[in-house]
């Protein structure tokens, strides 16, 4: 590796440590010296540095991870008062987080909270339970429903978006101690990052399958964050602490109670297996808990003569 690209993997790691930091640590003002320390650059240099890196500034990003934060507290938790959200994701004021929302979503959170989350996907479009077609970020697309249903096209059941026969299962997962290699954009490019991944871990005598795990672990909902925009970190589990450098990061998994689903799909069957989890929410009587949803992989594809991803899905959940 020459000198560019260790610098380079070097200001990704930094960013990312900020970036995981902001994600923790929502609720609490925000120092830019603090952040900045973090990084191990210069308040002056590190505003600029962090902007370049991500085409957006510091107080963009952390202002669009808690009102997307908000958003998603809003659809999961009805118990919650808007108050309290607002409060939970670091808004001073319940004023300054109504104007907030209402520039990025384009409606009140009541508003919000009132539509039916999008529960299902199909070839990009976002569906409620009903089958009711739904913009990006819940707002209602009058139009192409119009054209869907006058036109019969085709008619949206549940099977379109279940994978039948699936079983989903509450289970008590143990927390992990995971290194990461960070993606952000479509879910189909991560490849590159495990790419990355297994080349670091391998020559350090990590790679000791089938003990060690590999996962995806998810840090944003890509029904209310542009698909530009959405993080996922490629991981494989490590016992203990372990260093990293470059562009690999460390993160712990916290344990808990996920509700978990084994599938065994090729790579076009994600979407209909993570509906399957959305659909199996609607009559569970459990509702998204706090925490980083993931895919616990089995295989290899590259091993398998169909090319099939065996995993599990697993999601936070607690009681609605």
């Amino acid at each position: 590796m020459n000198s560019g690209d260790k610098s380079k993997n070097e200001y990704i790691a930094r960013i990312n440590r900020v970036m995981d930091y902001i994600e923790h640590h929502l609720e609490e003002p925000v120092n830019l010296r603090d952040i900045a320390n973090i990084a191990c650059f210069s308040p002056f240099h590190f505003h600029r540095i962090f902007t370049s890196m991500t085409g957006e500034t510091l107080n963009a990003f952390i202002q669009r991870i808690r009102i997307e934060k908000a958003a998603w507290m809003l659809q999961s938790d009805e118990n919650l008062s808007i108050g309290d959200i607002a409060a939970r994701c670091g808004f001073g004021s319940i004023s300054v987080f109504s104007r907030t929302f209402r520039k990025y979503f384009g409606m009140t959170a009541k508003e919000f909270r009132e539509t039916e989350k999008p529960v299902f996907a199909k070839s990009g479009l976002y569906y409620s339970k009903n089958g009711q077609l739904v913009r990006k970020r819940d707002q209602l697309s009058v139009e192409n429903r119009e054209q869907l249903w006058s036109d019969n096209i085709y008619s949206i059941t549940h099977s379109d978006f279940m994978i039948m026969g699936t079983k989903v299962e509450v289970k008590e997962m143990s927390a992990m101690n995971l290194v990461y290699c960070r993606h952000t954009g479509k879910f189909n490019q991560i490849g590159k990052a495990y790419e990355k991944l297994l080349k670091w871990a391998g020559p350090r005598g990590l790679l000791n399958f089938p003990q060690t795990k590999t996962i995806t672990v998810y840090h944003d909902d890509p029904s209310v964050t542009a698909i530009e925009k959405v993080r996922q970190s490629a991981c494989i589990t490590v016992q203990g602490d372990v260093d990293v450098s470059g562009e690999i990061g460390k993160m712990k998994l916290e344990g808990g109670k996920y509700a978990v689903g084994h599938f065994e799909i090729d790579e076009q069957g994600f979407e209909k297996a993570w509906n399957t989890m959305c659909s199996w929410f609607t009559e569970s009587g459990y509702q998204p808990g706090e925490g980083n949803p993931y895919e616990l992989y089995y295989n290899s594809p590259d091993e398998d003569a169909h090319r099939r991803f065996v995993l599990d899905i697993c999601i936070p959940v607690k009681l609605l």
